[in-house]
């Protein structure tokens, strides 16, 4: 069992910078692949960002060289660091915990979630 508690989220400008938290409950924390991921009002939850347990990290194209996914396994901790945040980067971020060592970008194959973060990007 792990229980994920996000925040960090806010309301920003275009251009600004949030790092998002995902603090994780369990002694096996390193051993799930973990990955963030977003939803806007009517819209599917979609992919943002995840890394497998050997640390390889994945990103969507819409966030790639913008966004920084990390963990700290001292912290049972994973970070999401968003850089030039745009208007269309607002949702709600959710942070997904998977029981593989093996990230996906499908929501579906996540065991646990968060209660989520919002993010709101103004101009």
């Amino acid at each position: 069992q792990v229980r994920l508690v996000e925040s960090g989220g806010g309301l920003v400008q275009a251009g600004d910078s949030l790092r998002l938290s995902c603090a994780a409950s369990g002694r096996t924390f390193s051993s799930y692949a973990m990955g963030w991921f977003r939803q806007a009002p009517g819209q599917e939850r979609e992919f943002v960002a995840s890394f497998n347990v050997y640390g390889t990290t994945y990103y969507a194209d819409s966030v790639k060289g913008r966004f920084t996914i990390s963990r700290d396994n001292g912290k049972n901790t994973v970070y999401l660091q968003m850089n030039s945040l745009k208007l269309e980067d607002t949702a709600v971020y959710y942070c997904g915990a998977r029981s593989s060592a093996y990230s996906s970008t499908n929501y579906q194959y996540y065991d646990y979630w968060g209660q989520g973060t919002q993010v709101t990007v103004s101009s």
